[in-house]
């Protein structure tokens, strides 16, 4: 099955009228999680800009909690499973400086939980390959974010 272009189908929604915009939007939510999440944030945001970062951070520190640091294997799977949230969570904002606050939040509650002191391979690659996001994300940003966001990765990079 072919699909049109994101081109073809921009020229088609701008024939449509407000009513039958708003049907299709609605239409669009009801798929799944990720369509009304990004939905909400995009309607939301101009009232409130830092919602997203804060119900990010609220998401992770809750799935931190819930994680299992007993063992090494268990808090690998942990990581990996925040981690797999944390990617599908920062598709949802196209600003670069949320993103780069939410990977930051990240890797700081990976230290503050303990993750790293087990020495685990992929537990490591995993922390530094965010640190390594941040950093690649921080270089686009705004002078002054840029210090404010680099001096809290050097911290993490300790």
């Amino acid at each position: 099955m072919n699909f049109p272009s994101l081109a073809q189908i921009k020229k088609e929604l701008g024939l449509l009228s407000e009513k039958e915009l708003i049907e299709v939007i609605a239409d669009l939510a009801k798929f799944n999680r990720e369509n009304k999440a990004y939905l909400f944030f995009k309607l939301q945001e101009k009232d409130n800009p830092n919602l997203y970062l804060e119900m990010v951070q609220e998401e992770l520190e809750m799935e931190f909690q819930k994680s299992n640091t007993n063992h090494a294997y268990y808090a690998k799977k942990s990581a990996q499973a925040i981690r797999r949230k944390l990617n599908k969570l920062l598709k949802l904002s196209k600003k670069k400086e949320d993103q780069v606050e939410a990977i930051i939040f990240f890797c700081e509650r990976l230290k503050e939980y303990g993750f790293l002191n087990f020495r685990n391979l992929v537990i490591d690659n995993l922390y530094q390959i965010q640190v390594g996001k941040a950093k690649k994300l921080l270089s686009g940003l705004h002078e002054d974010l840029q210090y404010d966001l680099s001096l809290r990765l050097e911290d993490l990079e300790k």
